[in-house]
């Protein structure tokens, strides 16, 4: 870590985050390093566009890349292909009923051998988040199975994307447009993604500058939103 003369996080849980001007440009984004997954110091870091990312061999590094990655909830791609498979009636949406199975199947290993940066730590972190109404949940099932889903944190009309997973075609982007459409409806600002990539592009994500993210950012948090789980508030449409 010394290599990046990076600022060290006291372990006070509501001790200052650096300014996110003073991110590193390479690698993109890093900003501090140590710390805790206290559900106050995660909720201070998002409230300022802070992320934790890090695998379990290192220690917790937290992040601000530049430009940021977000979907404009109205402005999520709905491919022919995807709308057709919604369409036929295969799949059921639901919100805030399985928290721990969508983030334990987004924990798992996309490929043999290669680890994940959702370690115990951060599940555990999410887990008392969820519990504590911050942190929610959309899930597409195919008659009782869960074969994709979504999960992450909202604070004020904003929505910070973690992870997706899908065990059947499309089923994480069902699950990506269901949560935009009813971010739409609820007015939200914009779904955070973090950092770009292909996927996320071909669902309508786009990048924008650090600034224009931390206004939108400050706009979404100064509106308030209904405090408490999700199920039975999300309008999961029969047709698309």
């Amino acid at each position: 870590m010394s290599n990046f003369h990076l600022p060290m996080l006291a372990n006070e849980p509501d001790a200052p985050f650096p300014d996110t001007g003073e991110a590193l440009l390479h690698p993109n984004g890093l900003l501090a390093w140590g710390g805790d997954l206290s559900s106050e110091r995660l909720l201070n870091a998002y409230r300022q566009g802070i992320f934790p990312w890090y695998s379990e061999d290192e220690p917790i590094l937290w992040w601000s890349p530049a430009p940021r990655c977000v979907i404009f909830p109205e402005n999520v791609h709905v491919s022919r292909r995807t709308r057709r498979r919604f369409n036929a009636g295969q799949f059921t949406i639901s919100a805030d009923t399985a928290f721990s199975k969508v983030i334990a199947a987004c924990a798992e290993s996309r490929k043999p051998g290669e680890g994940t940066w959702i370690t115990p730590a951060m599940q555990n972190a999410f887990e008392l988040l969820h519990q504590q109404s911050h942190a929610h949940s959309v899930e597409v099932w195919r008659d009782d199975r869960l074969v994709g889903g979504i999960y992450g944190l909202a604070m004020g009309r904003m929505f910070f994307g973690e992870s997706m997973f899908n065990r059947e075609t499309d089923a994480s982007k069902i699950a990506l447009i269901a949560l935009c459409r009813q971010l739409q409806r609820w007015d939200f600002r914009l779904l955070d993604c973090q950092v770009p990539n292909p996927h996320l592009k071909s669902m309508g994500a786009v990048v924008i500058p650090r600034e224009q993210f931390e206004e939108k950012l400050r706009q979404g948090l100064a509106q308030p939103f209904a405090p408490g789980p999700w199920t039975g508030r999300f309008t999961a449409d029969e047709r698309w």
